[in-house]
Protein backbone atom coordinates (compact mmCIF):
# COMPACT_ATOMS: atom_id res chain seq x y z
CA UNK A 1 0.00 0.00 0.00
CA UNK A 2 1.34 3.45 -1.09
CA UNK A 3 1.67 5.96 1.76
CA UNK A 4 -0.30 8.77 2.21
CA UNK A 5 1.17 12.43 1.11
CA UNK A 6 1.01 14.63 4.02
CA UNK A 7 1.55 18.70 3.63
CA UNK A 8 2.40 20.52 6.76
CA UNK A 9 1.20 24.46 6.28
CA UNK A 10 3.05 26.44 9.16
CA UNK A 11 3.97 30.36 9.33
CA UNK A 12 3.37 33.17 11.68
CA UNK A 13 0.77 34.36 13.64
CA UNK A 14 -2.11 35.70 11.31
CA UNK A 15 0.15 34.85 8.21
CA UNK A 16 -2.79 33.54 6.50
CA UNK A 17 -1.94 29.79 6.86
CA UNK A 18 -6.67 29.22 7.46
CA UNK A 19 -6.89 30.93 4.49
CA UNK A 20 -4.54 29.04 2.60
CA UNK A 21 -6.13 25.48 3.77
CA UNK A 22 -9.52 27.09 3.17
CA UNK A 23 -8.34 27.93 -0.94
CA UNK A 24 -6.63 24.29 -1.16
CA UNK A 25 -9.39 22.30 0.43
CA UNK A 26 -11.97 24.12 -2.09
CA UNK A 27 -9.58 23.85 -5.28
CA UNK A 28 -9.10 19.70 -4.33
CA UNK A 29 -9.39 18.53 -7.56
CA UNK A 30 -11.32 15.31 -5.84
CA UNK A 31 -9.07 14.09 -3.65
CA UNK A 32 -10.56 13.86 0.02
CA UNK A 33 -8.42 15.70 1.99
CA UNK A 34 -7.79 14.83 6.42
CA UNK A 35 -7.36 17.68 8.12
CA UNK A 36 -5.63 17.91 11.56
CA UNK A 37 -5.34 21.78 13.10
CA UNK A 38 -3.43 22.70 15.88
CA UNK A 39 -5.05 25.87 17.94
CA UNK A 40 -2.47 27.70 20.38
CA UNK A 41 -5.38 28.69 23.15
CA UNK A 42 -8.36 27.94 24.61
CA UNK A 43 -11.10 28.44 21.55
CA UNK A 44 -11.04 26.12 18.41
CA UNK A 45 -11.70 29.31 15.75
CA UNK A 46 -9.60 27.73 13.02
CA UNK A 47 -11.70 24.72 12.87
CA UNK A 48 -14.87 26.34 12.56
CA UNK A 49 -13.90 28.87 10.06
CA UNK A 50 -12.91 25.87 7.88
CA UNK A 51 -15.85 23.31 8.64
CA UNK A 52 -17.94 22.66 5.89
CA UNK A 53 -16.04 25.33 3.48
CA UNK A 54 -14.72 21.52 1.71
CA UNK A 55 -17.98 19.98 1.16
CA UNK A 56 -17.17 16.26 -0.09
CA UNK A 57 -13.56 17.12 0.11
CA UNK A 58 -13.04 17.63 3.70
CA UNK A 59 -16.13 16.34 5.68
CA UNK A 60 -16.63 17.27 9.30
CA UNK A 61 -15.72 13.77 10.84
CA UNK A 62 -12.20 14.81 8.62
CA UNK A 63 -11.33 17.43 10.48
CA UNK A 64 -9.23 17.03 13.84
CA UNK A 65 -8.86 19.84 15.99
CA UNK A 66 -5.47 19.21 18.49
CA UNK A 67 -6.05 22.41 20.97
CA UNK A 68 -4.30 20.74 23.94
CA UNK A 69 -1.19 22.51 23.32
CA UNK A 70 1.27 23.34 20.70
CA UNK A 71 1.80 20.62 18.40
CA UNK A 72 5.35 20.31 18.41
CA UNK A 73 4.88 19.87 22.64
CA UNK A 74 2.64 17.01 22.02
CA UNK A 75 4.05 14.55 19.44
CA UNK A 76 3.96 12.05 21.60
CA UNK A 77 0.46 12.23 23.59
CA UNK A 78 -1.36 14.05 20.92
CA UNK A 79 -0.24 13.73 17.56
CA UNK A 80 0.88 10.27 16.87
CA UNK A 81 -2.19 9.16 18.31
CA UNK A 82 -4.26 11.46 16.36
CA UNK A 83 -2.59 9.68 13.11
CA UNK A 84 -2.74 6.35 13.67
CA UNK A 85 -6.70 7.06 14.63
CA UNK A 86 -6.81 8.49 10.80
CA UNK A 87 -4.71 5.30 9.31
CA UNK A 88 -7.07 2.88 10.84
CA UNK A 89 -10.26 4.11 9.45
CA UNK A 90 -12.23 2.41 6.61
CA UNK A 91 -11.77 5.49 4.67
CA UNK A 92 -8.41 6.40 4.68
CA UNK A 93 -8.15 9.81 3.36
CA UNK A 94 -6.05 10.53 -0.14
CA UNK A 95 -3.66 13.61 1.35
CA UNK A 96 -3.81 14.40 4.81
CA UNK A 97 -2.72 18.28 5.41
CA UNK A 98 -1.50 19.91 8.88
CA UNK A 99 -2.08 23.46 9.65
CA UNK A 100 0.15 23.87 12.36
CA UNK A 101 0.06 26.90 15.27
CA UNK A 102 1.59 30.29 14.34
CA UNK A 103 3.94 29.18 17.21
CA UNK A 104 4.90 26.16 16.41
CA UNK A 105 8.30 24.68 15.52
CA UNK A 106 8.08 23.02 12.63
CA UNK A 107 11.51 20.54 13.34
CA UNK A 108 9.60 18.18 16.14
CA UNK A 109 6.47 17.68 13.95
CA UNK A 110 8.44 16.86 10.93
CA UNK A 111 10.97 14.67 12.69
CA UNK A 112 7.76 12.70 14.53
CA UNK A 113 7.05 11.00 10.87
CA UNK A 114 10.32 8.66 11.33
CA UNK A 115 8.50 7.49 14.47
CA UNK A 116 7.88 3.77 13.49
CA UNK A 117 3.91 4.54 14.27
CA UNK A 118 3.63 6.10 11.19
CA UNK A 119 6.86 5.92 8.86
CA UNK A 120 5.52 2.80 6.90
CA UNK A 121 1.94 4.36 6.12
CA UNK A 122 3.03 8.55 5.36
CA UNK A 123 5.00 10.64 4.08
CA UNK A 124 5.52 14.45 3.93
CA UNK A 125 4.83 15.30 0.72
CA UNK A 126 6.03 19.01 1.20
CA UNK A 127 6.23 21.91 4.03
CA UNK A 128 4.40 24.93 3.10
CA UNK A 129 5.45 27.98 5.83
CA UNK A 130 3.34 31.02 4.77
CA UNK A 131 4.70 34.22 5.41
CA UNK A 132 3.04 37.95 5.80
CA UNK A 133 4.40 40.13 2.96
CA UNK A 134 2.75 43.42 4.87
CA UNK A 135 4.48 42.70 8.29
CA UNK A 136 7.78 42.20 6.49
CA UNK A 137 7.52 45.48 4.87
CA UNK A 138 6.94 47.22 7.82
CA UNK A 139 10.34 45.68 9.54
CA UNK A 140 9.30 43.00 11.64
CA UNK A 141 11.57 40.02 11.86
CA UNK A 142 13.74 41.77 9.61
CA UNK A 143 17.23 40.17 8.85
CA UNK A 144 19.32 43.53 7.82
CA UNK A 145 21.08 44.32 10.76
CA UNK A 146 21.60 47.94 9.77
CA UNK A 147 17.40 48.50 9.17
CA UNK A 148 17.07 46.96 13.13
CA UNK A 149 19.23 48.73 14.44
CA UNK A 150 17.46 52.02 12.70
CA UNK A 151 14.34 51.25 14.27
CA UNK A 152 15.81 50.73 17.57
CA UNK A 153 17.05 54.27 17.39
CA UNK A 154 13.43 55.17 16.69
CA UNK A 155 11.90 52.93 19.87
CA UNK A 156 13.79 51.74 22.52
CA UNK A 157 10.82 49.29 22.97
CA UNK A 158 11.52 47.34 19.82
CA UNK A 159 13.72 43.94 19.95
CA UNK A 160 14.15 41.90 16.64
CA UNK A 161 16.59 39.50 18.65
CA UNK A 162 13.47 37.97 20.41
CA UNK A 163 12.05 34.24 20.57
CA UNK A 164 9.51 35.68 17.63
CA UNK A 165 12.53 36.55 15.49
CA UNK A 166 14.06 33.10 16.02
CA UNK A 167 10.66 31.38 15.28
CA UNK A 168 10.71 32.83 12.21
CA UNK A 169 13.45 31.53 10.81
CA UNK A 170 12.75 28.80 12.18
CA UNK A 171 9.26 27.97 10.28
CA UNK A 172 11.75 29.66 6.91
CA UNK A 173 14.90 26.67 7.40
CA UNK A 174 11.97 24.28 7.54
CA UNK A 175 9.90 25.13 4.47
CA UNK A 176 10.60 23.38 1.09
CA UNK A 177 8.28 26.44 -0.36
CA UNK A 178 7.29 29.66 0.74
CA UNK A 179 4.30 31.51 0.14
CA UNK A 180 4.54 34.99 0.30
CA UNK A 181 1.01 36.13 1.38
CA UNK A 182 -0.42 39.51 1.06
CA UNK A 183 2.20 40.47 -1.85
CA UNK A 184 -0.83 43.03 -3.09
CA UNK A 185 -0.09 44.77 0.13
CA UNK A 186 3.40 45.73 -0.73
CA UNK A 187 5.07 47.25 -3.44
CA UNK A 188 7.27 44.86 -6.35
CA UNK A 189 10.40 46.76 -4.96
CA UNK A 190 9.60 46.35 -1.49
CA UNK A 191 8.75 42.43 -2.80
CA UNK A 192 12.09 42.33 -4.11
CA UNK A 193 13.94 43.28 -0.88
CA UNK A 194 11.91 40.86 0.86
CA UNK A 195 12.59 37.97 -1.22
CA UNK A 196 16.33 38.74 -0.52
CA UNK A 197 16.51 39.09 3.07
CA UNK A 198 14.27 35.41 3.27
CA UNK A 199 16.72 34.05 1.03
CA UNK A 200 19.75 34.96 3.59
CA UNK A 201 17.45 32.45 6.03
CA UNK A 202 16.30 29.56 3.80
CA UNK A 203 18.28 26.81 2.81
CA UNK A 204 19.18 26.83 -0.82
CA UNK A 205 16.92 25.41 -3.25
CA UNK A 206 13.56 26.58 -1.43
CA UNK A 207 11.05 27.97 -3.56
CA UNK A 208 8.78 31.17 -3.29
CA UNK A 209 5.41 31.90 -4.28
CA UNK A 210 4.20 35.41 -4.08
CA UNK A 211 0.30 35.06 -3.18
CA UNK A 212 -2.59 37.47 -2.50
CA UNK A 213 -5.22 36.06 -0.40
CA UNK A 214 -3.38 33.19 0.08
CA UNK A 215 -4.55 31.97 -3.51
CA UNK A 216 -1.46 29.30 -4.91
CA UNK A 217 -2.51 26.80 -7.50
CA UNK A 218 -3.05 23.54 -5.70
CA UNK A 219 -0.72 22.15 -8.22
CA UNK A 220 1.98 23.65 -6.63
CA UNK A 221 1.15 22.40 -3.25
CA UNK A 222 0.08 19.09 -3.88
CA UNK A 223 1.98 16.16 -5.02
CA UNK A 224 5.46 17.35 -4.27
CA UNK A 225 6.55 14.26 -3.43
CA UNK A 226 9.58 15.26 -1.62
CA UNK A 227 9.18 13.13 1.74
CA UNK A 228 10.78 15.49 3.62
CA UNK A 229 11.07 13.46 6.88
CA UNK A 230 14.44 11.61 4.95
CA UNK A 231 15.77 14.95 4.16
CA UNK A 232 16.07 16.47 7.51
CA UNK A 233 19.89 18.27 6.96
CA UNK A 234 20.18 21.90 7.30
CA UNK A 235 16.65 22.33 9.09
CA UNK A 236 17.82 22.70 12.64
CA UNK A 237 16.32 25.11 14.69
CA UNK A 238 17.83 27.96 17.08
CA UNK A 239 16.61 25.85 19.97
CA UNK A 240 18.38 22.15 18.26
CA UNK A 241 21.78 23.87 17.60
CA UNK A 242 21.87 25.91 20.66
CA UNK A 243 20.98 23.47 23.14
CA UNK A 244 21.93 19.92 21.97
CA UNK A 245 17.95 18.61 20.59
CA UNK A 246 16.67 19.28 24.37
CA UNK A 247 13.04 19.79 24.81
CA UNK A 248 12.15 23.16 24.39
CA UNK A 249 9.26 25.29 26.12
CA UNK A 250 6.61 27.59 25.12
CA UNK A 251 7.04 29.62 28.38
CA UNK A 252 7.18 33.23 25.94
CA UNK A 253 4.40 32.72 24.73
CA UNK A 254 0.89 33.60 26.80
CA UNK A 255 -2.80 32.74 25.59
CA UNK A 256 -6.52 33.45 27.18
CA UNK A 257 -10.10 33.14 26.05
CA UNK A 258 -12.48 36.42 27.25
CA UNK A 259 -16.03 36.55 26.58
CA UNK A 260 -17.53 39.84 26.11
CA UNK A 261 -21.35 40.61 26.93
CA UNK A 262 -23.23 43.56 25.41
CA UNK A 263 -21.20 44.03 22.60
CA UNK A 264 -23.85 46.19 20.16
CA UNK A 265 -22.01 48.10 17.60
CA UNK A 266 -19.63 46.35 15.15
CA UNK A 267 -17.36 48.84 14.13
CA UNK A 268 -16.88 50.42 17.99
CA UNK A 269 -15.68 46.52 18.94
CA UNK A 270 -13.13 46.28 16.01
CA UNK A 271 -11.54 49.98 17.12
CA UNK A 272 -11.49 49.01 20.74
CA UNK A 273 -9.99 45.61 19.67
CA UNK A 274 -7.47 47.58 17.71
CA UNK A 275 -6.35 50.09 20.46
CA UNK A 276 -6.10 47.46 22.71
CA UNK A 277 -3.44 45.46 20.88
CA UNK A 278 -1.57 48.67 19.94
CA UNK A 279 -1.89 49.60 23.77
CA UNK A 280 -0.91 45.93 25.14
CA UNK A 281 1.46 44.31 23.00
CA UNK A 282 -0.61 41.67 21.54
CA UNK A 283 0.57 39.51 18.62
CA UNK A 284 -2.59 38.41 17.51
CA UNK A 285 -6.48 37.84 18.17
CA UNK A 286 -9.13 35.88 16.84
CA UNK A 287 -12.61 34.84 17.71
CA UNK A 288 -16.42 35.55 16.75
CA UNK A 289 -18.74 38.05 17.69
CA UNK A 290 -22.84 38.00 18.10
CA UNK A 291 -23.91 41.55 17.36
CA UNK A 292 -27.72 42.30 17.60
CA UNK A 293 -30.28 42.23 14.70
CA UNK A 294 -27.57 40.18 13.00
CA UNK A 295 -28.32 35.95 12.19
CA UNK A 296 -24.82 35.48 11.38
CA UNK A 297 -21.79 35.34 13.14
CA UNK A 298 -18.90 37.60 12.89
CA UNK A 299 -15.72 36.45 12.56
CA UNK A 300 -12.17 38.11 13.44
CA UNK A 301 -9.13 37.94 12.96
CA UNK A 302 -6.23 40.35 14.35
CA UNK A 303 -2.59 41.09 13.95
CA UNK A 304 -0.62 43.50 14.94
CA UNK A 305 -2.96 46.95 14.67
CA UNK A 306 -4.74 45.00 11.35
CA UNK A 307 -8.01 44.00 12.33
CA UNK A 308 -10.62 42.21 9.63
CA UNK A 309 -14.08 41.29 10.14
CA UNK A 310 -15.97 39.53 8.21
CA UNK A 311 -19.97 37.68 8.45
CA UNK A 312 -19.11 33.68 7.91
CA UNK A 313 -21.72 32.11 8.53
CA UNK A 314 -25.71 32.12 10.50
CA UNK A 315 -25.39 30.75 14.09
CA UNK A 316 -26.46 27.59 14.22
CA UNK A 317 -30.00 26.03 15.99
CA UNK A 318 -29.27 26.31 19.59
CA UNK A 319 -25.62 27.79 19.50
CA UNK A 320 -24.94 29.89 22.17
CA UNK A 321 -24.81 33.39 20.61
CA UNK A 322 -21.53 34.98 22.34
CA UNK A 323 -18.46 37.18 21.87
CA UNK A 324 -15.35 35.11 22.49
CA UNK A 325 -11.85 35.95 21.21
CA UNK A 326 -8.88 34.19 22.07
CA UNK A 327 -5.67 36.98 22.84
CA UNK A 328 -2.32 35.46 22.15
CA UNK A 329 1.24 37.45 22.73
CA UNK A 330 4.44 37.21 24.69
CA UNK A 331 4.24 35.98 27.97
CA UNK A 332 3.24 37.74 30.75
CA UNK A 333 -0.11 38.93 29.05
CA UNK A 334 -1.82 41.53 31.32
CA UNK A 335 -4.93 39.34 31.12
CA UNK A 336 -7.04 41.89 33.84
CA UNK A 337 -5.75 45.09 31.59
CA UNK A 338 -6.45 43.56 28.16
CA UNK A 339 -9.71 42.27 29.50
CA UNK A 340 -10.80 45.31 31.10
CA UNK A 341 -9.42 47.21 28.27
CA UNK A 342 -12.09 45.55 25.72
CA UNK A 343 -14.54 45.21 28.50
CA UNK A 344 -14.57 49.19 29.23
CA UNK A 345 -14.86 50.43 25.06
CA UNK A 346 -18.18 47.86 24.94
CA UNK A 347 -19.68 49.44 27.86
CA UNK A 348 -18.67 52.73 26.73
CA UNK A 349 -20.03 51.96 23.30
CA UNK A 350 -23.49 50.28 24.93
Amino acid sequence: MSKIPVTVITGFLGSGKTTLVRHLLAHAQGKRIALIINEFGELGIDKDILAGCGDETCREEDMVELANGCICCTVADEFIPTMQALLERDERPDHIVIETSGLALPQPLIRAFNWPEIKSEVTIDGVITVADAAALAEGRFANDEAAVDALRSADDMLDHETPLGELFEDQLVAADMIVLNKADLVSEAALDTIETHLRAEMRPGTGIVRAHNAHVDVAALLGLGLATEDNLEGRDSHHELEHNGKPHEHDDFDSFTLTLDGVHNRDQLLKSIEQTIREHDVLRLKGFAALPGSAARLAIQAVGPRVTAYFDRPWGEGETRATSLVVIGESPLDRAAITASLEGAVAAAA
